[in-house]
């Protein structure tokens, strides 16, 4: 495991992990974002990213996490790149995760996006696309962010999300959401009643940039409904509008 510090003459953009055991390829990661003028660690496999990162859960509890962005290559040696994405989201860890891979396929993608990734680029990439999606997703998730803060506990009848804590809860017991279904919840209930077309939603919650098909969302909605509501052929909370999209109350 190597830190490799920022440019002196730039100011720090955010902090970036780097999982990726090709050296080839990490080294000319590494560069590109210390010349953009953020912070790099790098983790060589994804066992000892996933070490590195409870290392800094543990000794920095208050700030956690400490990573702004994390650029994760799906193959790695003793912990592949899917287990490692599952493992920091089921530990409730938000930091926006880009999946780098040499498999490219539409169902690699769908896969890497299903576990928690928040995007997907396909090796071989050009550095300025690379630099480009970073950008995007830190924009994205620091807009988020704020939102998060404002609210400690978002309710609607019998529904209660934590942002902060990344939890739900129906009639006071706890329901285990994926981060994607974590994220939609959210977005319906600070704009209860409001009608989401399966375009928004994927814009708001995948990214302009996703590439997949926008039947996603009716999946995702579907297992939304199967947790949360009593009756998901009869939906209460997650409404079908016809020819329009969705709504949340």
């Amino acid at each position: 495991m190597l830190k490799t510090n920022k440019l002196d003459k730039m100011a720090c953009l955010g902090k970036v992990l780097v999982v990726e055991d090709e050296a080839l390829i990490r080294d000319s990661i590494v560069l590109a974002l210390i010349e953009e003028g953020y912070e790099v660690i790098v983790a060589e496999d994804g066992r000892g990213a996933l070490e590195l990162l409870q290392e800094t859960k543990l000794n920095s509890p208050q700030n956690y996490p400490q990573f702004d962005l994390i650029i994760l290559d799906l193959m790695l040696p003793y912990l592949s790149g899917l287990d490692f994405c599952r493992v920091v989201r089921r530990e409730g860890n938000s930091v926006p995760i880009l999946i780098l891979s040499a498999k490219g396929t539409e169902m690699d993608r769908v896969v890497g996006l299903e576990v928690g990734a928040d995007d997907y680029l396909p090796k071989p990439f050009g550095m300025r696309e690379l630099i480009a999606r970073c950008r995007a997703l830190l924009r994205r998730h620091h807009h988020i962010q704020p939102l998060m803060a404002a609210e400690t506990i978002l309710k609607y009848r019998d529904v209660a999300v934590y942002p902060q804590e990344c939890r739900v809860t129906m009639k006071g017991e706890e329901i285990n959401l994926s981060p994607k279904e974590f994220r939609i919840l959210e977005l319906f209930i600070t704009h209860p009643r409001r009608v989401w077309s399966r375009e928004q939603l994927l814009e708001r919650i995948w990214g302009a940039d996703f590439v997949g098909d926008s039947k996603t969302v009716d999946v995702h909605i579907r297992w939304l409904r199967e947790k949360l509501e009593s009756d998901p052929s009869h939906p209460e909370y997650l409404l079908t509008v016809r020819g329009f999209g969705y709504r949340f109350g």
